[in-house]
C-alpha cells in the first residue's frame, strides 16, 4: 500500500480490540510505519460491548470521526466510504462471546456473516468506482479469530494459515463463514483484501465478561472465581496492542488474498492464567486479603468447549517483520494496572450507565 495519507474506516471501533486499534492508529502507528493517518472513521453499532467511554481520550482529535451505525446498513457504509474518501477498511465489528452465541446464535449469524457480506458489497462497489477513476490505493483488512480452526490435541502442531477450518460453536462458525466470503470477494471480484486470524487478546477496555477482566474484578472484591471444567483448556494469549501492530502491518504490507496468523507465543492453561492474575493483583494491591486461591471454583463446562488453541505466527514474522513486544508477564502487569486504575469504567458497565452514552440516549 502506498504511503500516502490514510483515511481509514474501522468497524467495531468502540469495542475492545477496535478501540485499542483506533487509539493505536491515532497514536504511534503512523510514526512507527512512516505513514500519515489523516482520518479514522469509527463505525460502531454500540451494542452491549460497544462503549463510548473507550474513546473519551480522542474527543479532541479532529482526525477521529465516530458514527453510530450498523454494518448491516450497506447504504450507510457506502455513504461513509464516499463522504470521507476512505482508502482503507479495517473490519473488526463482530459478536464475539462464545457463551452468548450458544444462548442466542442469530445475532452472530446476522452481524458476523450477513454484516460482513453487506460490508464487502459496499466496499466492492466503492472500489470499482475508485478504480475507474484511476485510484489504486484501496485496501480492506478482514479481522478474524483462531477459533475458526477448531480444537487441537495436546501434541498437535499450532494452527497455521493452511489449517483446515473446523468451527465448533455458532460464534466460530459465523466467523468462518465471513472468512470464506472475504476470500471469495478477492478471487471473484478482485477486492484488495487481506485476512488475519488472531489468538486470545487481553488488555485495556475488554468487556468484563471475558476471563481476564472478570477474574481481576473478582479477586479485588473477594468473590468466587469460576473456572470452566477442569481449567486445563489451553489458549494462546496476545496483548491487544501487539495485535494492533500486526493488524496495521498486515493492512499496509500484507499480500492481497493472503492470510496472516497473529499469536502471542504464549500457550497457557486457563487455571494457570487465573493463578497468574491472582498473583499480579496481589502484587499491585498488597493490602488485599491473600485468600483468592481458595476462591477458585470449578463450574460445569460450556457445550463444545474447545480444548486447545495455538497460533503459529511465523509467517507474519518472516514476511512482514512483526513480533510481539510484550511477554505475558509484562502484558499482564499492564492489564492489571489498567483495570485497577479504571474501576469507575468497570462500575459504569456493571451498573449499565455506560449505555446512556449512546448517541440519541435520553
Amino acid at each position: 500500500m502506498a504511503n500516502n495519507d490514510l483515511r481509514i474506516l474501522v468497524t467495531g471501533g468502540a469495542g475492545f480490540i477496535g478501540s485499542n486499534l483506533v487509539h493505536y492508529l491515532l497514536g504511534t502507528a503512523g510514526a512507527e510505519r512512516g505513514v500519515s493517518i489523516a482520518k479514522v472513521v469509527n463505525l460502531d453499532k454500540l451494542t452491549y460491548a460497544g462503549n463510548l467511554s473507550n474513546l473519551t481520550a480522542l474527543k479532541s482529535d479532529a482526525r477521529h470521526v465516530f458514527v453510530q451505525g450498523d454494518i448491516l446498513d450497506g447504504a450507510l457504509v457506502g455513504r461513509l466510504l464516499r463522504e470521507h474518501n476512505i482508502n482503507a477498511v479495517m473490519h473488526l465489528a463482530a459478536e464475539s462471546h462464545v457463551d452468548r452465541s450458544i444462548d442466542g446464535p442469530e445475532d452472530f449469524i446476522m452481524t458476523n456473516f450477513v454484516g460482513t457480506f453487506r460490508l464487502l458489497e459496499a466496499a466492492r462497489a466503492y472500489h470499482k468506482e475508485r478504480s475507474a477513476a484511476g485510484h489504486s490505493d484501496f485496501r480492506f483488512l478482514h479481522v478474524s479469530t483462531d477459533e475458526v480452526f477448531g480444537s487441537l490435541g495436546p501434541a498437535d502442531p499450532a494452527f497455521s494459515e493452511i489449517t483446515p477450518y473446523a468451527p465448533n460453536s455458532p460464534y466460530s462458525a459465523s466467523k468462518a463463514g465471513s472468512d470464506h466470503l472475504a476470500r471469495a470477494y478477492v478471487h471473484t471480484y478482485g477486492l484488495p483484501l487481506v485476512t488475519t486470524n488472531c489468538s486470545n487478546n487481553y488488555g485495556p477496555y475488554q468487556f468484563p465478561e471475558k476471563l481476564m477482566p472478570l477474574m481481576i474484578q473478582k479477586v479485588i472484591h473477594g468473590e468466587k472465581l469460576p473456572v470452566y471444567g477442569d481449567g486445563a483448556n489451553v489458549r494462546d494469549w496476545l496483548y491487544v496492542e501487539d495485535h494492533c501492530r500486526g493488524l496495521f502491518l498486515a493492512l499496509l504490507k500484507g499480500e492481497i488474498g493472503e492470510t496472516y496468523n497473529i499469536g502471542g507465543k504464549c500457550e497457557m492453561k486457563n487455571i494457570d492464567v487465573v493463578h497468574a492474575i491472582i498473583a499480579a493483583v496481589n502484587a499491585e494491591r498488597p493490602e488485599l486479603p491473600r485468600t483468592a486461591e481458595d476462591l477458585i471454583t470449578f463450574v460445569k463446562d460450556r457445550p463444545g468447549h474447545d480444548r486447545r488453541y495455538a497460533i503459529d505466527s511465523s509467517r507474519i514474522e518472516r514476511e512482514l517483520g512483526w513480533a510481539p513486544q510484550e511477554t505475558f508477564a509484562t502484558g499482564l502487569q499492564r492489564t492489571v494496572r489498567w483495570y485497577l486504575d479504571h474501576e469507575s469504567w468497570i462500575a459504569e458497565i456493571q451498573s449499565g450507565t455506560y449505555q446512556l452514552q449512546r448517541l440519541g440516549a435520553a
